[in-house]
C-alpha cells in the first residue's frame, strides 16, 4: 500500500497528513493488479467521469453535503450560499466563497496562488530535479502541445497547484493582465493525486487540459493551465477573453473531483517565496490558499 501523503501547512507551520476522499478506492486502483486493469479499461475514460458527474448532479446527493463538511472540517461560514441552498453535490463542490474569505495580497509586485491547494514549484525548468520524486519531471513541451510556444518558457518558472476534492474548486488569475482565448487539449482522465503521480508524472502532460496565455504588463506572457482528472471532465471558464483582469479575479471552476492548475512564468520573472522553494526542494507540497503570496515579480526587460 502507498505511504501516507504529507504536506506542509503554511498557516500552522507544521507537517500534516492528508485526509484523502475515497482513499481506499484510490489506493486499490493504483496499487493493485486488478485496480490497474480497471484504470486502463474504465476509470481513465471520459465516459466514466461524465457518468460520475451526472451522478453528482442528482438532487438526492444533497444528503452527502453535511457529512462531507463535518468529515473534512470545512468552514461553512465562508460559503456564499447556505449549506441547504445547494441543489446537488456538484453545486456544493464548485461553490463560490464570500470575497472576504479569500483576501488577495495587495502588494503590486506580488503574484498570488491561483487556487486553494497543495503547491510545488520549479524555479528554473532547465534545472528541474523533479516534483514529487527526485528526477521525475514531466515533459513541458508535451504539456504545452505547441512547438512554437514552448521555447518562450525554456528556463521559465513553474507552479503546480493540486486541488483535493475537499478544497475550494474555483481558480483565479495569479497576476493582472489581459487573457487570450483558452485552448483545449483532449486526453485521458487519470487521478492527479500523488499516489498516481509518483507512479507516472507524465499524467500531468497527457490528461485533458486547457491552456490560456495571460499578457501581463510586468512580466510578459504567463501560461495558465488547468488539468482535468478522474471525475473532473468539466473545466469551466468564466472569464472573458480580451478583457483586462486583476490579480485574484476568477478565471473558472472545476466540477467534481480532484484536479490541478499549472502556472508557468517566463524566464527570470518570478522569485518564489522562500517556504515554497524550501519545501518543493524536499518534494513536499506547501498548503496555501488562493490570494496569498506565491512570490515576487521581477520585471521582464
Amino acid at each position: 500500500m502507498s505511504e501516507p501523503i504529507t504536506y506542509f501547512d503554511r498557516y500552522t507551520k507544521s507537517l500534516r497528513q492528508e485526509k484523502i476522499y475515497g482513499d481506499a478506492a484510490l489506493r486499490w486502483t493504483y496499487d493493485t493488479f486488478l485496480g490497474k486493469a480497471s484504470l486502463a479499461a474504465v476509470v481513465k475514460r471520459a465516459w466514466f467521469s461524465r457518468w460520475y458527474g451526472w451522478r453528482m448532479n442528482q438532487a438526492k446527493t444533497r444528503s452527502l453535503i453535511p457529512p462531507f463538511i463535518d468529515e473534512y472540517e470545512l468552514d461553512a461560514g465562508e460559503f456564499r450560499k447556505s449549506v441547504d441552498g445547494f441543489e446537488h453535490f456538484n453545486a456544493f463542490f464548485s461553490r463560490e466563497l464570500k470575497p472576504e474569505a479569500r483576501p488577495v495580497e495587495s502588494a503590486p509586485n506580488r503574484a498570488v496562488f491561483p487556487a486553494d491547494g497543495r503547491h510545488l514549484c520549479v524555479p528554473d525548468l532547465n534545472e528541474a530535479t523533479g516534483l514529487f520524486v527526485k528526477g521525475e519531471q514531466f515533459d513541458v513541451a508535451r504539456l504545452i502541445g505547441d512547438p512554437k510556444l514552448t521555447p518562450q518558457y525554456e528556463g521559465g518558472s513553474l507552479l503546480l497547484s493540486r486541488l483535493c476534492p475537499v478544497d475550494y474548486h474555483r481558480f483565479h488569475f495569479p497576476v493582472a493582465g489581459t487573457p487570450g482565448a483558452t485552448r483545449l487539449i483532449n486526453g485521458p482522465l487519470y487521478s492527479v493525486n500523488p499516489i498516481a503521480l509518483k507512479q507516472n508524472i507524465e499524467i500531468l502532460a497527457t490528461n485533458k487540459r486547457t491552456i490560456t496565455q495571460l499578457e501581463s504588463p510586468n512580466v510578459g506572457e504567463v501560461l495558465l493551465i488547468e488539468v482535468g482528472a478522474t471525475c473532473v471532465g468539466s473545466i469551466n471558464q468564466t472569464y472573458q477573453p480580451g478583457s483586462a483582469v486583476q490579480k485574484g479575479d476568477e478565471k473558472g471552476y472545476f466540477e467534481f473531483g480532484g484536479s490541478s492548475t499549472i502556472t508557468i512564468f517566463p524566464p527570470n520573472t518570478i522569485q518564489f517565496d522562500d517556504d515554497l522553494v524550501k519545501h518543493s526542494h524536499n518534494h513536499v507540497e506547501l498548503y496555501a490558499r488562493m490570494g496569498d503570496s506565491l512570490g515576487t515579480l521581477i520585471s521582464n526587460p
